[in-house]
């Protein structure tokens, strides 16, 4: 029986990912140089610390560059691009929703607490979380599955009775390996990434009923007994 959801943040619930990847290869276009997806989606999903675009644009063009100057142009280019993003298709229906069908709802991301919650407070969507983990509670991050534990703890539930919600392969893994369901729902990056083993997936949440997922889920369950 699915007792609860736990939601990542980044790319699912707002898609600050398209932003983020845009911002950065436009810093790379300006110095001559080119970020592909496939070098920036290994870091996607997890707290960035495998991954330090600065000094890979300095050895991709081989010099020194003002790196605080391409911080600051950046930094503004992503804060304008995200005035305009609002919660993706159908998160708060499934928030809505998940309270209607009585389930807890959790969160689970790798970014900071700050980041995540002035987000949430921004879009009013703060108090919809029984919890929220972040990176800020735990030593290593997704893919580990360290973070979706102890929101399971938080909420009182077993990993078989959730359903995580992501929308990038280091996130998926994270969930499986936290022994939960898992139903992709990739945003216009991570739509081209390569996923490892999931339950469900969705283009949106738009797309079906919280209902219709968790019934999903349990007969894919009960099949696979």
């Amino acid at each position: 029986m699915i007792k609860a959801i736990v939601f990542d943040f980044d790319g699912l619930i707002l898609d600050t990912e398209t932003p983020e990847f845009e911002s950065f290869q436009k810093m790379f276009e300006e110095h001559g140089a080119e970020l592909s997806l496939d070098v920036w989606g290994r870091c996607i999903g997890t707290d960035g610390s495998s991954f330090e675009p600065y000094s890979f644009l300095e050895q991709c063009i081989g010099k020194p560059f003002d790196v605080e100057a391409a911080r600051l142009r950046r930094r503004e280019r992503f804060v304008e691009s995200m005035r305009q993003e609002l919660p993706r298709p159908g998160v708060t229906d499934y928030l809505k929703q998940g309270n209607d069908l009585g389930l807890t709802i959790g969160l689970a991301s790798s970014s900071t607490r700050q980041w995540v919650t002035g987000y949430l407070k921004e879009h009013e969507l703060l108090d919809a979380f029984r919890t929220i983990r972040t990176r800020d509670d735990v030593v290593k991050c997704k893919p580990d599955p360290s973070l979706y534990l102890l929101a399971l703890e938080d909420l009182g539930v077993q990993p078989h009775e959730a359903i995580a919600f992501e929308d990038s392969p280091n996130g998926a893994l994270a969930a499986k390996r936290a022994g939960m369901h898992c139903v992709i729902v990739p945003n216009l990056i991570t739509k081209t990434l390569s996923f490892g083993e999931y339950d469900l997936l969705l283009d949106s949440m738009a797309d079906m009923l919280l209902q219709e997922v968790v019934l999903a889920i349990t007969s894919r369950s009960m099949l696979g007994q």
